[in-house]
């Protein structure tokens, strides 16, 4: 049905950016989160980790009058179009990266980057020669759980989902509204199935039980 597959491609899109997005803020946080101490520390943690505590509802409703004060601020509509649930799917992966990858750096030893420097290599490339490898496992779990909680969520989408901008969770919801049949459990086994793949591929390749 063209709702499902619409529904499905915007799921997908939202997932990707959202993934990237998280990726791109979740890395450098996790990193001096781990290995810095300064003022501050624990109240920037807390804000990057909120979006894991704050009620899904309670955190849609927020960000759904945050936009509405922007436009009318700005002139420009950001609710109800692609790039404001862009923003809010990225609120809601970028916890997953942070926690993950703060995981992996938390277990690892300092003494092995400080050897790298001593040895002579310059802090980027002791990153990518010793930290990378060590902590790819934690950054492929985060991204992978990001894209799963960006793909499936709910709460936060109702209150900003717009014509011809719907999630395959908000087109589940609004089919059962009218109509029981077997095409939602098609439709939900097939989404399981997707993320089943993702979890089983991922874990052949980069091991996500080390991440953990």
């Amino acid at each position: 049905m063209p709702q499902f597959r619409d529904g499905f491609v915007t799921s997908l899109k939202l997932g990707v950016v959202a993934t990237l997005v998280s990726m791109f803020v979740g890395v450098p946080a996790a990193l001096v989160l781990a290995r810095g101490r300064f003022p501050g520390r624990e109240a920037i943690q807390s804000l990057l980790l909120a979006p894991l505590i704050v009620p899904g509802i309670v955190a849609g409703a927020a960000l759904y009058m945050f936009l509405i004060e922007v436009e009318l601020a700005s002139g420009v509509q950001v609710a109800m179009t692609f790039w404001g649930l862009a923003i809010a799917h990225s609120l809601i992966a970028l916890p997953w990266t942070v926690r993950l990858i703060t995981a992996s750096l938390i277990g690892l030893d300092p003494q092995l980057k400080e050897a790298a420097l001593t040895m002579g290599a310059r802090p980027f490339a002791a990153f990518r020669l010793v930290t990378w490898p060590l902590i790819r496992p934690g950054v492929v779990a985060g991204a992978l759980f990001a894209f799963i909680a960006s793909f499936v969520d709910l709460e936060k989408s109702l209150f900003l989902v717009g014509p011809g901008v719907t999630t395959l969770p908000i087109v589940i919801v609004n089919y059962l509204e009218w109509s029981i049949d077997p095409t939602i459990a098609a439709v939900a086994t097939v989404q399981i199935a997707i993320i089943s793949a993702g979890l089983v591929l991922t874990d052949r390749y980069f091991k996500l039980a080390r991440a953990f």
